[in-house]
C-alpha cells in the first residue's frame, strides 16, 4: 500500500483545525508551517527550498505563494484575494492545544517581548514543559508610545466564555505587568490571576488594622507564607482583596510576592515558577529555534500573521517533543484535585497547611527510577528542550518514511514544594493573632 504524503496528512489536520480560514488559507498555513519544520527556520527563501522537494512547483512560484498569506490584500495579485484576520484564529488555535489535553488545569503566561527595535510583541502563551506555545498576540511598532491596556483587554476578551465548565485556569505575570484592572479582567473571565508584585507593595492581612511590607512576610531565604487580606491597602483605587504568596528560596538573590484570588489552601507559590517558560517561548521564535530575528519584515499587521505560522509550528514540534520526552517517565501528581473554582479560605483544605509540614529543611526524597530530576522549585532540569527533542523525532520519522504522528498533550504536574520550608516565625505585628487556617 502507497504511504501517503506527509504534507498531505499535515494539511488535513490545519484545516480541520481552523474551519473559519477558507480553504486555501489554511493549505497556505500548512504549507507553510511544515517547511518551516523542514528548514528549522521562519525565513521565506529557507522555507521555500526546504519545500521544494515535496511539491511539484517553482521555486519562485512556491516563495509568491507563502509570501501572500501575510500580506495584506492590496499586496496581492488577482481580483478575489482576502486579508487574513488572524484575531479570528486565536479561539480555535487555543482549542487545538486544548483537544486532548488530558486534564482540567491550563497554566497560561502573560508577557511582552520585542524584536529590536522594530516589534513589540504581547502575547498570551500556554507554558508546557519547560516552553510556551502562543495562542493570541498582539505586534506593535517598537520604541513608539502606545497604551497596552486596550491590547491586553482586546485578546483577553477574545477568550470569553470560551473554556468549558470545569477548567482552573491560572494566569501569570510579571512585576512589570501588574494593574488592578488586570487581575480583575482575569477574575471576570472565570480564570486565576497569579501576578507578582514588586517588594515594596504592602499587604493588609485579613482582620488586620496596618499594612506592612510584603518583605516582612519572608524576611531571609528558606521562608514562605501565604494568607488572605488586603494589598497596597492605602489608597482606595489601588487597593485588591486578594490572598499573598510570599516564598524565599535559598540560593535566590530574593523573594516572589505573588497575589491571586485562590485561598491559600489551594494555591502555591511555586506554581509562579512556570512563568519563566514563556522566555524560553520567546527564544524558540527567535534564535534558539525559527530564527524570527533574521527575518527583514518591518509591517505589524504582516508579523501578526506570520506568528499564526509559528505557532501552529511550534504547536506540533511542541506536542511531538512533549510525548517522546513523556514516554521516558514516571508521571507522578504531588498534589491532590484542586478545590472547585471560586472556594474561599474557610473552605476545607485541599493540601497540607503550611503549618502541618515540618518545621525543618528535609531532605529532598531520592527519585525512582524514570522520574525526572527536579529544581527545588519543582521544575523539571533538562539538557536539552521539548522543542528540540520534537524537531529530532520529526525529522527522524521524515526520513525513515513513517507516517506523522498524532501526538497526545503530556503536561507536566503542578507540582508542590519538594525540599520543605519553613513558615516564618517572625510574622507581621498586628493587633491580631495569625489567622489560624494558615
Amino acid at each position: 500500500m502507497p504511504r501517503r504524503n506527509p504534507l498531505e496528512a499535515w494539511t488535513d489536520q490545519v484545516i480541520a483545525a481552523f474551519p473559519d480560514l477558507s480553504r486555501p488559507q489554511a493549505t497556505v498555513l500548512a504549507l507553510y508551517s511544515f517547511g518551516m519544520i523542514l528548514a528549522q527556520r521562519c525565513g521565506l527563501n529557507c522555507v521555500v527550498a526546504a519545500l521544494v522537494p515535496f511539491v511539484a512547483v517553482g521555486f519562485h512560484t512556491l516563495r509568491s505563494r507563502l509570501q501572500e498569506f501575510y500580506q495584506p490584500a492590496a499586496a496581492k495579485s488577482g481580483t478575489r484575494r482576502q486579508e487574513l484576520d488572524v484575531t479570528t484564529c486565536f479561539v480555535p488555535l487555543l482549542a487545538w492545544v486544548l483537544k486532548g489535553w488530558p486534564s482540567k488545569r491550563l497554566a497560561l503566561a502573560l508577557d511582552a517581548t520585542s524584536l529590536g527595535a522594530v516589534f513589540t510583541v504581547l502575547s498570551i502563551s500556554v507554558v508546557y514543559r519547560g516552553s510556551a506555545l502562543p495562542v493570541a498576540w498582539k505586534v506593535l511598532p517598537a520604541n513608539v508610545a502606545h497604551a497596552w491596556k486596550p491590547e491586553w483587554l482586546t485578546l483577553l476578551a477574545a477568550f470569553s466564555q470560551r473554556m468549558a465548565p470545569g477548567w482552573t485556569v491560572i494566569v501569570m505575570t510579571d512585576r512589570g505587568l501588574y494593574a488592578r484592572w488586570l487581575y480583575r479582567t482575569i477574575v471576570d473571565l472565570g480564570w486565576h490571576p497569579l501576578m507578582r508584585i514588586t517588594r515594596c507593595g504592602k499587604f493588609r492581612r485579613r482582620g488586620g488594622k496596618l499594612g506592612v511590607p510584603v518583605s516582612r512576610f519572608v524576611p531571609e531565604p528558606g521562608r514562605r507564607w501565604q494568607g488572605r487580606g488586603t494589598a497596597f491597602p492605602k489608597k482606595p483605587e489601588k487597593r485588591l482583596e486578594c490572598t499573598l504568596l510570599a516564598c524565599w528560596e535559598e540560593g535566590y538573590d530574593e523573594p516572589w510576592f505573588v497575589v491571586t484570588d485562590l485561598a491559600p489552601e489551594q494555591a502555591e507559590s511555586l506554581w509562579y515558577g512556570m512563568r519563566a517558560w514563556i522566555e524560553h517561548g520567546f527564544k524558540l521564535l527567535k534564535s534558539a529555534g525559527w530564527h524570527w530575528e533574521a527575518m527583514r519584515m518591518t509591517d505589524c499587521d504582516c508579523a501578526e500573521r506570520l506568528w499564526l505560522v509559528l505557532a501552529v509550528a511550534t504547536r506540533y514540534v511542541l506536542a511531538v517533543g512533549g510525548e517522546f520526552e513523556g514516554a521516558q517517565e514516571v508521571p507522578v501528581e504531588t498534589i491532590p484535585e484542586m478545590a472547585t473554582a471560586g472556594a474561599q479560605a474557610g473552605d476545607a483544605p485541599s493540601r497540607p497547611r503550611v503549618e502541618d509540614r515540618s518545621p525543618g529543611r528535609a531532605r529532598r526524597p531520592k527519585s525512582e527510577p524514570g522520574t525526572p530530576r527536579l529544581r527545588g522549585s519543582g521544575t523539571k532540569e533538562r539538557l536539552i528542550s521539548v522543542f528540540r527533542q520534537g524537531l529530532s523525532v520529526l525529522l527522524a520519522l521524515l526520513i525513515a518514511g513513517h507516517p506523522l504522528p498524532k501526538p497526545r498533550w503530556k503536561p507536566e504536574p503542578w507540582l508542590e514544594i519538594h525540599a520543605e520550608i519553613k513558615p516564618s516565625a517572625g510574622q507581621p505585628p498586628t493587633p491580631i493573632a495569625k489567622n489560624p487556617s494558615l
